[in-house]
């Protein structure tokens, strides 16, 4: 914390949604919320689990409460396709809706936003790919994740799949920020265990990043390893007990702070290297995470000792009296640990990835390659490889 105070020479942006609601039940405000925000007609975006699930009913019934009319759009897909968030975006226009409500998992969350800006704005959603590439503000909107893991209810960015280039594009605006975040534990008891332990790993990776992010600030590193802490004390509870509330509290928080931090600090080459094994493997965001993470942390690791040492204390590893490299080389059998209590495999043979792919996840890798900046250590395309190749 004091090297980041003392190296800030320039002032920090932090952002945040308008307003973050947080709590057991908070979904019931979602008609309240939508109320103060003028709306007349709302488009409740979402999956079919999520409405197999119940998880709509509470949002559905608060907007009847307010009197606001409403459609539900429900054909996002995991790994959402550009095409969908553009087919969101015509329902909106052709129904006049006037605010969007996202209701889901990342996917659902991220077609939201992005039929939000398509919606006033000309053109198709890969148009604007890229940092602040978004011309005017998009529709008011309500994000309410049931997941703990994407962060994506209080982030600028949303990624969708561009299918003729095979790579998942992202876009960062501030007019992508969410209105009103509704962050509801309660939405989140029904996930299964795999989707509990992919998706809370996410959130730890987004901690990690951020914490060690050549972008990080005082802010930043509070939100993030406090996110590390929590998610670390209360995910193997959540993955193993479905309905153990403190644990899914715990986690949603962890993951709101997650996605704050990340959202402010960035990421780096864990979600570079990601993003070749969904686009050409369709492993999920959250898993392809979870599976890069560790090796990427042993490569970055001298990057920060420091705090690599810090994050391997605040997941419990005893480092008292350590030199800082000791400390820091906790970490790496820590997360391997985790992730075998969540029985998700950390090698990408396990996955059906032999040495003949590792040109083609390089390639891949490299064109996420803008993370890299804010990686606490520099990467070579040689180096992708060995990272790769040492996740065999």
């Amino acid at each position: 914390m004091e090297k980041n105070i003392l190296m800030m020479t320039k002032a920090s942006v932090f952002s945040t949604p308008g307003k973050i609601i947080f709590g057991n039940g908070a979904a019931s405000e979602a008609g309240n919320e939508a109320r103060k925000l003028g709306a007349q007609k709302a488009l409740i975006v979402t999956d079919q689990r999520v409405i197999k699930a119940g998880l709509v009913s509470a949002v559905e019934k608060s907007l009847k409460d307010q009197k606001v009319a409403f459609g539900v759009f429900d054909r996002v897909e995991a790994e959402p396709h550009a095409q969908i968030v553009d087919e969101c975006a015509q329902v909106v226009k052709d129904g006049n809706y006037d605010v969007i409500i996202g209701i889901g998992g990342g996917s659902s969350l991220d077609v939201a936003k992005g039929a939000s800006i398509i919606a006033t704005n000309k053109g198709k959603i890969l148009d604007y790919a890229g940092v602040d590439m978004v011309p005017h503000p998009g529709l008011p909107k309500i994000l309410l994740p049931t997941t703990a893991g994407t962060g994506s209810e209080v982030t600028r960015t949303i990624v969708a799949t561009d299918e003729v280039q095979k790579i998942k594009q992202a876009l960062r605006s501030d007019f992508l920020m969410a209105d009103i975040a509704i962050v509801d534990p309660l939405l989140t008891i029904s996930m299964p265990p795999v989707v509990t332990a992919d998706t809370g790993v996410d959130a730890l990776a987004h901690a990690i990043e951020a914490y060690v992010s050549a972008e990080a600030t005082p802010f930043t590193d509070a939100l993030a390893i406090e996110a590390i802490r929590l998610i670390a004390d209360n995910l193997p509870a959540a993955y193993t007990k479905a309905n153990n509330m403190e644990a899914r509290f715990n986690m949603s928080m962890g993951a709101t702070l997650a996605g704050i931090a990340f959202n402010n600090g960035g990421l780096g080459a864990v979600h570079a290297l990601s993003n070749a094994l969904g686009v050409e493997y369709h492993m999920t965001h959250g898993r392809s995470n979870a599976v890069m993470l560790p090796y990427v942390v042993d490569y970055n690791r001298i990057g920060n000792l420091k705090k690599y040492a810090r994050i391997a204390q605040a997941m419990g590893e005893n480092t008292e009296g350590l030199p800082l490299n000791q400390a820091a080389e906790k970490l790496v059998p820590c997360l391997n640990r985790l992730l075998e209590i969540l029985n998700i495999p950390n090698k990408l043979s396990a996955y059906g990835i032999s040495e003949k792919n590792i040109p083609n996840l390089v390639q891949g890798g490299m064109k996420r390659k803008a993370l890299f900046a804010q990686n606490p250590r520099d990467l070579k395309e040689d180096d992708v490889r060995k990272i790769y190749t040492s996740a065999l």
